[in-house]
């Protein structure tokens, strides 16, 4: 976990080091920039597929169909000395495998995560900010091929950080917001899971509470033609238990527009919290051989019809 920390720290002062140059860069052509006030919305969306089908084939495998959807809304205000912006993120994902009277069909990918972030100006690149970010799934998840004992669902778990600090952001392309004053609450609304305490929650109890310091840093820009780079890391220390070990929450998408309809998307995502523990099967005879907290990663690449407006 150390060397995990270690790589994503050199990672974050890379970002830093690159949003001084563009910086600087904008500074020496003397560019002005005129803020639009008022609302801004955007939207993406995302729909990817893909298929294999066997027919008598002699090296084997199954068939597969799998479908995967990200969905993209934001919502920006901007007036005199305020701004306040809003995203919401949405992905989910299946997998059906098998042939079609013994098909198996598995969750792929399940997100649901919005923040509103308000700020009032301090100088040209600093801000008094308060942000407010929640995060949940939206159907049951399965530890698989297990697929009768529920490890997660809607609000089982669902996160909610409130955050009151310093918004820096030099250009529209970088910005990091240091907030010493957090809280965070994790909820498991769902009974059977909160009894055995799942995801850090005292065992019977449906809310964990805590209090301490939240960094998030988020950087997109286009690194080429048609190809668009998108990434956002959190870092949450608990200062009454453990402050040590630090919540980690790293995304990156990378997009490549094909044309006006078809894109190709990387989507990956990084998560470390102390409170999550997972069991681990080693050699696969059914029976846990560990569980603690352990990093987690989420890889997603697909090619499919996308959508902006």
């Amino acid at each position: 976990m150390k060397k995990t920390f270690f790589t994503l720290i050199l990672s974050i002062s890379s970002i830093f080091s690159f949003a001084q140059v563009v910086e600087t860069e904008s500074d020496l052509k003397k560019k002005v920039v005129v803020e639009e006030e008022g609302w801004i919305t955007k939207g993406a969306f995302t729909l990817n597929l893909a298929q294999t089908s066997l027919t008598n084939w002699a090296a084997g495998g199954q068939n597969s169909f799998a479908v995967n959807g990200m969905a993209n809304f934001s919502a920006n205000y901007t007036k005199g000395n305020s701004s306040w912006v809003n995203n919401l993120d949405l992905g989910y994902g299946i997998i059906r495998q098998g042939k079609s009277d013994a098909a198996t069909i598995q969750k792929s990918d399940d997100k649901v995560d919005f923040a509103s972030k308000y700020g009032r100006k301090i100088n040209d690149k600093l801000y008094y900010a308060a942000l407010l970010n929640f995060k949940t799934q939206m159907s049951a998840g399965y530890n698989y091929p297990n697929d009768s004992v529920e490890i997660s669902n809607l609000f089982a778990p669902a996160y909610l950080v409130s955050a009151l600090g310093i918004d820096y952001k030099p250009n529209d392309k970088f910005s990091a917001f240091i907030a010493p004053v957090t809280s965070k609450l994790t909820f498991v609304n769902n009974q059977t899971l909160a009894d055995v305490g799942a995801f850090g929650v005292e065992p019977g109890k449906n809310l964990k509470s805590e209090f301490g310091g939240y960094v998030k840093i988020a950087y997109q820009d286009d690194i080429m033609e048609n190809v668009r780079l998108a990434t956002k890391i959190d870092f949450f220390s608990n200062y009454t238990e453990k402050p040590q070990n630090i919540d980690i929450n790293w995304e990156l998408l990378i997009t490549m527009k094909i044309n006006k309809y078809l894109s190709a998307s990387i989507n990956t995502q990084l998560i470390y919290d102390d409170n999550i523990k997972i069991s681990v099967d080693s050699d696969n005879d059914g029976i846990t051989d560990a569980f603690g907290p352990r990093v987690q990663f989420k890889e997603l690449l697909g090619i499919g019809f996308s959508y902006k407006f």
